[in-house]
């Protein structure tokens, strides 16, 4: 378990970094609205060009660090359950080995490895989404009601955030939205590990996620 830990966190830090400033922009544009008088992104180049000439280069890896540490466990954690839940699985059904259970087994495992996975990290998701639009000019337009009358939170880093957030919203704020994430991700995970492992079962490769 431990290994499959490292390897899976490991791997999911590079692509995660690779990837990193295509997120920040989909995050902003996702979360923008028009009207308000606030100027809005027209497209992922415009909104790269607008993020970099507005707030500098270093604004595409906001919330870059809490995204590193919340996917060491998201990450991990997928790899290090399903592989055990398959062995576990696999030993209560008497099999030769764990590659030999059944495709539905396979996604079962997958599904509560991915919502394990998911749990541990979501407060560090949310933290990450904060430090995304902290300090941007747009982020004045989300607010409605009495919020829309005070100044937008702007956090100083991943502390900063955590701190802020536990302190004006409560704890219950760092899980906002984890049950409609259960529903993308836990089917997601169980897809991606299955697929991948009836792939290289049709290809001919040996080494499966499992002891």
């Amino acid at each position: 378990p431990l290994m499959r830990l490292t390897a899976g966190a490991g791997a999911g830090i590079i692509a995660m970094s690779a990837t990193y400033p295509l997120d920040m922009i989909r995050g902003r544009l996702t979360v923008q609205v028009d009207g308000k008088g606030v100027k809005q992104y027209t497209s992922m180049a415009h909104a790269t060009r607008m993020i970099i000439a507005e707030e500098g280069v270093m604004a595409l890896y906001k919330g870059w660090l809490p995204s590193v540490l919340g996917v060491i466990p998201y990450v991990g954690l997928n790899f290090a359950v399903y592989g055990t839940l398959k062995d576990v699985v696999a030993k209560s059904q008497r099999l030769e080995s764990a590659r030999d259970i059944s495709v539905a087994s396979g996604l079962i495992c997958g599904g509560v490895a991915g919502a394990i996975g998911q749990t541990v990290a979501y407060p560090f998701d949310v933290c990450r989404r904060k430090l995304q639009v902290s300090g941007w000019e747009g982020a004045k337009a989300l607010a409605e009601g009495e919020a829309a009358k005070r100044a937008p939170v702007v956090y100083t880093g991943m502390m900063d955030c955590f701190v802020k957030t536990v302190r004006h919203e409560g704890v219950g704020a760092l899980f906002h939205g984890l049950s409609a994430n259960y529903i993308k991700v836990a089917p997601s995970i169980a897809i991606a590990f299955v697929t991948y492992e009836e792939l290289k079962r049709a290809l001919g490769v040996e080494f499966y996620i499992a002891s």
